[in-house]
């Protein structure tokens, strides 16, 4: 557990085929029982998913596809700064 709170948040974009509601609410679930994801977007029209968490984003990607049994493809990866060390690095200079 002590590794998880290390990793930085991280929010990402998926690309994931979601053919069916059956293939949608599958994924649904598959998000709700990851607890690193803190939140997510289902688009499914444009078949993308969007995770945010503290997560390592391959981990994610291989969980999704092996729970899925579908292609993952990683669209875009932003780190996103913690407020509390962000504060930390105004405060100490």
């Amino acid at each position: 557990m002590s590794g998880r709170a290390s990793l930085k948040l991280c929010c990402m974009v998926l690309r994931l085929n979601i053919d069916c509601y059956g293939c949608f609410r599958k994924l649904r679930r598959t998000l709700l029982n990851m607890k690193e994801i803190e939140t997510h977007l289902i688009e499914k029209q444009q078949c993308k998913v969007s995770v945010c968490g503290r997560l390592r984003p391959s981990d994610v990607a291989i969980k999704i596809r092996k729970k899925m049994n579908r292609r993952v493809e990683i669209l875009e990866i932003n780190e996103v700064e913690d407020e509390q060390t962000e504060q930390n690095q105004i405060t100490s200079q």
